[in-house]
């Protein structure tokens, strides 16, 4: 089964999660990725959460549908070869993606001499090229300061490596740009895409920094949803929801479904506030949460639950990742995203494929991940040109590995 990327070839040297998640985009694009490592695995071989016998099973989850060739890269011989695989011919050929610094074999100028149309891809820390992850950049652009309890004045990293997703993405949708400008003007070129400036962008697209140019320090608002309403509520039966009311509709369906319309309209007279403005409702959002809060309590979840559905309320039921992943029918085989997949090493578990679904293409189903050095000999026979011979001797000098 082919993908829409069909025919595009991309060679990565990466290491945990922008680069890695660029690559698995493209390759559950239907490109073809070839994953560059040294002998024993990269930096991100083993990161966990792994399985009892040290599998890593993030390694497995943003490696999937990729190729593997290890090479021995201090080794001059295994530079050269790297070199070559990057800038092997083809027209849908010749792009590199790294979170890695441009020296030694990944050295855009040395890369080009030899490939003067090619697309390189380096993913930075900052705009400097110094080091930087999740953890360090959201506390320099103050979201740990808003995240968290109202009462809290502490610091609160978030979990999800937010800036590692957006500029993962931000990679392939980059390497893309580029690859169309080549096919129009034959022209490759560098591309520097720095992790703290997806992040500082972000802020600025979302009013966080226009906001604080005009004076104003965002507060922490716990679980309640900035400028409109939302909130966690708990039922009877101590089941936990959360409850949007952001658009209009939203919220005329939220006070229809708790048969609460009477009362908000006459807390908005009470407040001098016209809670059909969804920043009168952030204003009022304590009174607003009384009044629901009253309505939720007082019911099991199967009830709360029958009467939002029935008026297209938004929201959702509070559950951990194991509840999720246990009874959750979107996180199944039920939704044509996920499939079963049998990954080396780990077993067999669900594994997601690309979540964008073409009208001209069946959705390629989810690959395992290869294993390490699964595909060297094939590269450097289909692409660097070398017998099975030559290959052995590379072998046996140990310049590159093959998984057994």
């Amino acid at each position: 089964m082919k993908g829409i990327l069909n025919g595009m070839r991309v060679v990565e040297a990466s290491a945990f999660v922008a680069a890695p998640l660029g690559g698995l985009t493209l390759a559950q694009l239907g490109a073809e990725v070839i994953r560059i490592d040294a002998a024993g695995g990269g930096l991100d071989y083993k990161r966990w959460p792994v399985t009892d016998n040290n599998e890593s099973l993030f390694w497995a989850g943003l490696n999937k549908s990729k190729k593997s060739v290890v090479i021995d890269f201090k080794m001059p011989e295994g530079a050269e070869l790297a070199k070559e695989i990057v800038t092997a011919s083809g027209k849908d050929a010749g792009i590199l993606l790294t979170n890695f610094p441009p020296r030694g074999w990944l050295c855009y100028e040395e890369l080009v001499a030899a490939r003067a149309d090619l697309i390189q891809l380096t993913i930075q820390g900052d705009r400097h090229g110094s080091s930087a992850v999740d953890y360090t950049v959201n506390p320099a652009i103050g979201l740990p300061f808003i995240t968290g309890s109202e009462s809290s004045d502490e610091p609160i990293n978030h979990t999800l490596p937010a800036w590692d997703c957006i500029t993962g993405q931000m990679a392939a949708v980059s390497i893309l740009a580029a690859e169309r400008h080549r096919l129009r003007t034959g022209q490759g070129q560098h591309v520097k895409l720095a992790l703290a400036d997806v992040a500082m962008a972000t802020m600025g697209h979302l009013g966080l920094i226009a906001e604080a140019e005009l004076g104003v320090e965002r507060g922490r608002y716990g679980n309640n949803l900035f400028g409109a309403f939302g909130r966690d509520f708990r039922c009877v039966d101590d089941a936990r929801i959360m409850v949007i009311g952001l658009t209009s509709k939203q919220w005329k369906a939220l006070c229809k479904a708790t048969g609460t319309a009477d009362l908000m309209e006459a807390l908005g007279q009470q407040l001098g506030l016209d809670l059909s403005l969804e920043g009168d409702r952030f204003k009022a959002r304590e009174k607003i949460s009384e009044i629901l809060g009253a309505w939720v309590s007082a019911r099991p979840f199967a009830e709360v639950k029958k009467s939002f559905d029935e008026h297209g309320v938004c929201w959702s039921r509070y559950q951990t990742i194991k509840q999720m992943v246990e009874n959750d029918p979107d996180c199944s085989p039920e939704n044509p995203m996920f499939s079963r997949i049998h990954q080396a090493g780990i077993g067999e578990y669900l594994a997601a494929a690309m979540p964008a679904n073409f009208s001209g293409f069946d959705r390629v189903p989810a690959q395992p991940a290869p294993r390490l050095g699964q595909h060297t000999g094939e590269v450097l026979a289909d692409l660097v040109g070398l017998d099975s011979a030559t290959i052995g001797r590379l072998h046996d000098k140990g310049v590159v590995c093959s998984s057994s």
